[in-house]
């Protein structure tokens, strides 16, 4: 097939683009480019695209809705995948109009090239930040989802709501993926494990929100992607579907910190902060819908992970 990935300079897109091009299909990548984190990185990742048979990657805004229809009309993408985001959940506090650009706007301008593209599947990433501050764990896709606790939260939502209407009126089908705390080589560098490592390297102290009292449902990247190209392409699904892609396996904060600082051969100095506005102390993803749906079954360990991070990372050093 001919796939459109949309934040291919991204972390998940570029691995779910490299995933696509490995098994035989055409993949048209957009992406920004923006500067809410290294440039340097996102072009890194891009060129190893680019170097590949199959990829074409075009440059622009999904908000730019002149710009997305050329797109569908010239490359003709059987099925499309919207891993383009504004991310964050602390960015979203300073600067929120970034969100309404990319998070709604964009994906709503990607909601109407589906439809009037005559699309029949649309992938889109969600977050596991939709929970919000939910007490029941683990997380089910069941759970209601009606107070986020950050606008990052509150677009995500809002994306489910959107793909609902369109599936409803327009009859294509849509799958949301609630991503939880995705991580690996190449990663994003405003996440914990990115700016612990770096911190470590340079012998900073690094900041513990909570004062380490959290839980995350760290997710490996390798994992994710297997579960993005089987929404992609498992036959049966539910003309709207929503999914966990987690590791159902909640990790304390204070072991990631410890299982980085063991990859690095570094001690760590924590400076012990209290919870920063639209944190949550727990995320835990109920994943029995994505197995028994999808065939999804994430593998690696957080240990094993953060290491083929830190091995990344050193050779990664100061080029971003």
């Amino acid at each position: 097939m001919k796939i459109l990935v949309t934040g291919t300079a991204g972390f998940i897109g570029s691995n779910v683009a490299h995933a696509l091009l490995d098994a035989g299909h055409e993949v048209i990548g957009i992406d920004n480019f923006n500067d809410y984190y290294s440039v340097t990185l996102k072009e890194a990742r891009h060129a190893k695209l680019e170097a590949r048979s199959g990829y074409v990657g075009l440059r622009g805004d999904l908000a730019d809705l002149e710009f997305l229809i050329s797109c569908f009309k010239s490359h003709a993408p059987d099925r499309v995948c919207n891993l383009a985001a504004q991310a964050g959940v602390r960015y979203s506090l300073e600067n929120p109009h970034a969100y309404e650009q990319s998070n709604l706007a964009g994906y709503l301008n990607i909601l109407e090239c589906c439809r009037n593209f005559e699309i029949d599947r649309l992938v889109y990433a969600s977050s596991s930040s939709v929970y919000g501050g939910n007490k029941k764990v683990p997380f089910s896709e069941a759970d209601p989802v009606d107070h986020p606790v950050s606008l990052y939260a509150a677009t995500k939502k809002a994306n489910e709501l959107m793909a609902h209407s369109y599936t409803h009126l327009y009859k294509f089908q849509t799958v949301g993926l609630r991503f939880f705390t995705v991580y690996g080589p190449a990663g994003r560098p405003d996440m914990a494990y990115w700016l612990f490592s770096e911190a470590m390297l340079k012998g900073k102290p690094i900041k513990v929100f909570n004062h380490g009292d959290m839980k995350r449902d760290f997710t490996y990247i390798d994992d994710v992607v297997q579960g993005v190209l089987s929404s992609l392409f498992t036959e049966g699904l539910e003309p709207y579907e929503i999914f966990n892609l987690g590791n159902n396996q909640p990790e304390l904060l204070m072991d990631m910190i410890r299982y980085l600082g063991d990859a690095l051969g570094i001690e760590p100095e924590m400076e012990m902060l209290p919870m920063q506005p639209g944190d949550v102390p727990i995320t835990f993803a109920d994943i029995s819908k994505a197995q028994a749906k999808l065939g999804y079954k994430p593998t690696t360990s957080l240990k094993e992970g953060l290491a083929d991070f830190v091995k990344w990372f050193k050779n990664w050093g100061d080029v971003a």
